[in-house]
């Protein structure tokens, strides 16, 4: 068997996707065979202009008795993380698939997506040769950028074109994977689709890298409030920072490591309300992220007060859920209801809502605590080792699978 891969991200570069995608793909290498081979298809790492890396344009990276797995990194233009600059990278991305998959056959296309063109571009060739298509869709793409977006033109231009790109991505897949079960609802017209929810999950890094700690701080010293990750509108950190920032005090400091598009409106709203205890900084490696959740007092995500991430799972509650500090979190919808039901000593407040999130900082006791069931049950390999079995083993249509956040 030969299956094309296509995911925008892969090691070594910075983001969820690749996080996700990488060992997935190790993974089904992993159950496969030495006659099967994988052909992904990436870029060269361009999650943040602020963090390069290089890695090679043709690397072979096949398990002992495995599949042969062949990566292809394609380098596309720098992007400073606008919607246009975006467009054009994805373009180059678009092409050179085309091309290096022109002269191959595959029995099966699988694509991870968050931006739904990976979708698309997998939907395109999938029907151009007749090979089954599976999608992991990390994200609601059209409903996204139709709630962040202000311009109403565009937003009416947009719509009626991303609809269609829809309709025909998602109307050709066999199966779809959706990282948050909040997702279904969108797909249930789709019937053609065998559903799964396996979700993100723990990586081994963040396993090993934390133990149960005490709480040493001195009565006078302050406390830190940790944001680790992207920096985008659909975080809406410039919303809720600043404000949180001057209510809590200088007993307080927010350190925000990452970049993103949205990155110079979290820094003219510091500006603004003049606040000096929020620390920015560049995106760092993971060992050094691992450090830095270690140094931390509390641990905070926060999703943008639109309805199109009241579906959504952070990513980030997974590497979190791995320590044993307290989680401030700023989410609604489904993200609200995981968190719930497996993340105790978590503080959850309405997003946007600063007041709230200092009232409760202020009125609960800080304790840290583990977490060994979440820990147990969402661990990355195991998920990622379900998931590939699911997907490389014939299953009926209309059939929904038990997942891992269930």
């Amino acid at each position: 068997m030969t299956i094309l891969y296509l995911t925008y991200f892969f090691d070594p570069d910075l983001s969820a996707g690749s996080f996700r995608n990488t060992p997935f793909v190790d993974e089904l290498a992993r159950q496969l065979t030495p006659a099967d081979t994988i052909h992904v298809i990436t870029t060269q790492p361009n999650r943040y202009s602020s963090f390069s890396m290089s890695a090679p344009a043709r690397e072979e990276r096949s398990p002992a008795d495995g599949a042969r797995v062949w990566v292809e990194r394609v380098s596309v233009p720098a992007h400073g993380g606008s919607m246009a600059s975006q467009i054009w990278s994805f373009i180059s991305y678009f092409q050179a698939v085309h091309r290096l998959t022109h002269n191959h056959r595959y029995d099966r296309v699988m694509a991870s997506s968050s931006r739904l063109f990976t979708a698309f571009l997998g939907a395109r060739i999938a029907r151009r040769q007749h090979s089954t298509l599976s999608l992991d869709i990390r994200d609601l793409f059209r409903e996204s950028i139709l709630d962040v977006l202000t311009n109403r033109p565009l937003k009416r231009l947009l719509d009626p074109v991303l609809s269609a790109v829809e309709r025909y991505t998602f109307g050709q897949a066999q199966h779809i994977n959706l990282v948050s079960a909040g997702f279904l609802p969108y797909f249930k017209s789709y019937r053609q689709a065998n559903y799964s929810f396996f979700t993100n999950g723990i990586d081994d890094e963040f396993l090993a890298a934390f133990c149960p700690t005490s709480d040493s701080k001195q009565p006078n010293s302050f406390r830190t409030i940790l944001y680790a990750g992207n920096i985008g509108e659909g975080q809406g950190l410039h919303t809720i920072i600043p404000q949180a920032a001057r209510l809590l005090g200088m007993n307080y400091r927010f350190v925000v490591i990452g970049d993103g598009g949205a990155r110079h409106k979290l820094e003219t709203a510091v500006t603004a309300d003049g606040v000096t205890n929020v620390e920015l900084h560049p995106p760092v490696s993971r060992h050094e992220l691992c450090d830095a959740y270690a140094q931390a007092d509390y641990l905070f995500v926060h999703l943008n007060d639109l309805d199109a991430f009241r579906r959504v799972l952070p990513s980030k509650l997974f590497e979190y859920g791995a320590t044993d500090k307290p989680i401030l979190a700023g989410v609604s919808g489904y993200a609200a209801q995981f968190i719930r039901t497996h993340l105790d000593n978590t503080l959850l407040f309405a997003p946007g809502n600063a007041a709230e999130l200092a009232r409760l900082v202020n009125q609960t006791p800080y304790y840290r605590q583990t977490r060994p069931h979440f820990v147990q049950q969402f661990q990355r390999r195991p998920i990622m080792a379900d998931m590939a079995r699911h997907w490389l083993s014939p299953a009926p249509v209309f059939q929904q699978t038990a997942s891992k956040q269930a």
